[in-house]
């Protein structure tokens, strides 16, 4: 759609209202430091697995991603952007289209796009790993290393998470890796980030951010970490 037609119809608020963003980990604050010869190839520290609520966005709001237009579609679609230099997508259509189908139907019938995005220059110093808005899901890609480098160390919980899916938090000459193997962020990637996305796209019953990031949280380890572990 259009941006300026939507701006004319006054649509941009409600969609403000359903997006939802899955940040990358490395601090609590938004924070922005200045790039330096000694920080240059490092993440800034960015928000852990934090959404931005509606309120952050301001009336000049800029939409975060291509809006795909409801349209009842009776299966998932996929769009796939390619990567970005450096960067890959860590799980395939066929591998996401076989994880969707595993959800109890009642799951699936409000997701219908999953858009695995580019890396650009402005998301590679803020990165996410997924996002939703509206019915469609979007995926972003990692580091062709399968390495992500932060300036501050990992919280309790963000070791927690990451040991969950096999990734390890380690110290480096300059600030902290998060190393990850193919088996191991595609693990995350199907059962943690697909799943929280996906529950954003079934809560009809939170509105405020706290609640619904709570909600899409133990979604994703119902029915993505346990489920996946035969534990359910």
């Amino acid at each position: 759609m259009d941006p300026d037609k939507v701006r004319q119809q006054g649509l941009f608020p409600a969609m403000r209202r359903a997006t939802r963003s899955h940040r990358r980990p490395a601090s609590q604050r938004l924070v922005f430091p200045p790039r330096s010869r000694h920080t240059t190839g490092l993440r800034p520290a960015a928000g852990f697995r934090q959404r931005l609520p509606e309120t952050s966005y301001s009336e000049g709001f800029g939409a975060p991603e291509i809006w795909h237009e409801p349209v009842g579609r009776p299966e998932v679609e996929f769009v796939v952007e390619a990567p970005g230099e450096g960067y890959l997508h860590p799980v395939t259509t066929q591998e996401v289209a076989e994880r969707i189908a595993q959800l109890p139907q009642r799951f699936r019938s409000k997701l219908e796009i999953v858009q695995f995005s580019r890396m650009t220059r402005k998301r590679a110093l803020f990165p996410c790993y997924g996002m939703q808005w509206g019915t469609a899901v979007y995926l972003y890609p990692i580091e062709a290393t399968l390495v992500e480098h932060y300036v501050r160390p990992p919280r309790p919980e963000q070791l927690i998470e990451a040991r969950m899916y096999g990734g390890q938090w380690q110290p480096a000459a300059r600030g902290w890796n998060l190393v990850w193997t193919a088996d191991s962020i595609r693990d995350f990637y199907l059962n943690n980030v697909l799943i929280h996305e996906i529950g954003h796209t079934v809560d009809d019953r939170n509105g405020g951010f706290v609640d619904r990031e709570r909600f899409a949280n133990w979604f994703a380890i119902e029915y993505g970490y346990r489920a996946s572990r035969g534990r359910r």
